[in-house]
């Protein structure tokens, strides 16, 4: 636990003032001055995070006198922006080395694991759960989302396959559906990871991507990008909350996705509704949680506390809860599909 971050934290915040306005106001990705200084700096996952931008930048997760208490940055650079940032005095780094949830969240260790070190990350933005057993970290859930693959519109790939034809693509086996080139985003990827894991019959231990996957690429696509869909043959794992933010218009959220389109595994559709009315659809089969990890030393700061422990923290509340699924994202407390609830702070415990 650091103790400097605490006195802090504890200085600063006070009771949460909620709004509702935040539906009204357009975001930004970033902070907004680049300048603007929070209490808590974020960083990680590229699933999550623009919606963390809807929270951080709107008017639900601040203190008593109306200051914002998150800081979160995105795992790519908004147009426009350079690639290394400052999240505090003293705290500049290319966000490319914590692109991607496992990579913020080894970001977040490498400072718990050295007490010196300023506290330059203080929560990191995650879409996989817990890697390693132990207590160092806590993964403290806030939205519901699902996972499928995407194709090309007038793709040559069927719109439906099945959890056994995917397992069969992405081991390449021999006897896999023909005609159909499957791509995984870059290493570090709570996206990767978690679909890795979907496909494995074993707990705990994800299936290894043959070597047909990603064939033909120099480099691995970027999560959620469905302009790295070129070919009408191609698929890839994409979130199905980010695919619904992507088209909505959202100021703060750019339209990447190109020709794709999220598509059926085992004959479930991934979506609800039309146009603006399209939610994810609470009965997809490839679910998870999406989480915000913290230190567990450092729960009971007062800001950490505010901002995510428990169902009445500030990104739990109702407004909080509209902002979230407005980003495509689902709520946990409503979903009987859901493992847990928003704020959980007691079940997800590990070392990464």
């Amino acid at each position: 636990m650091n103790v400097k971050s605490r006195v802090k934290a504890g200085a600063v915040l006070g009771t949460a003032a909620l709004g509702l306005g935040i539906l009204a106001v357009p975001a930004s990705a970033d902070p907004n001055p680049a300048t603007d200084t929070r209490i808590l700096a974020g960083v990680g996952s590229d699933t999550t995070q623009y919606v963390l931008n809807g929270l951080a930048n709107g008017t639900t997760v601040v203190n008593s006198s109306g200051a914002k208490i998150l800081a979160s940055w995105d795992a790519i650079p908004p147009s426009g922006t350079a690639d290394n940032i400052t999240t505090k005095t003293g705290c500049t780094f290319a966000r490319s080395t914590v692109n991607g949830s496992s990579n913020g969240i080894n970001k977040l260790i490498a400072e718990i694991d050295n007490p010196a070190s300023p506290d330059c990350v203080d929560f990191a933005r995650s879409s996989r759960g817990v890697a390693t057993a132990g207590t160092k970290l806590t993964f403290i859930p806030f939205a519901k989302d699902a996972v499928t693959y995407a194709s090309r519109l007038g793709s040559t790939v069927p719109t439906n396959l099945t959890r056994a034809d995917l397992i069969k693509l992405y081991t390449c086996a021999a006897d896999r559906p023909a005609g159909i080139k499957p791509l995984l985003p870059q290493a570090g990827s709570g996206t990767r990871s978690f679909w890795l894991q979907y496909l494995s019959d074993v707990p705990g231990t994800p299936i290894v991507p043959g070597t047909c996957v990603n064939e033909g690429l120099t480099t691995a696509p970027q999560e959620h990008d469905g302009t790295a869909l070129t070919a009408n043959d191609q698929i890839m794992p994409y979130s199905i909350a980010q695919w619904i933010a992507q088209g909505k218009s959202l100021p703060d959220v750019p339209n990447r996705r190109g020709l794709a389109w999220v598509r059926s595994i085992n004959g479930v559709a991934p979506t609800t509704g039309t146009g603006t009315a399209t939610a994810l659809n609470a009965t997809f089969p490839a679910a998870r949680e999406v989480y915000n990890v913290v230190s567990t030393g450092r729960l009971t700061d007062a800001a950490i506390a505010e901002a995510f422990v428990g169902s009445g923290s500030d990104v739990c509340s109702a407004a909080s809860i509209d902002v979230i699924k407005n980003y495509g994202f689902g709520d946990l407390a409503a979903d009987g599909n859901a493992a847990t609830n928003c704020g959980d702070a007691t079940s997800f415990k590990g070392n990464s």
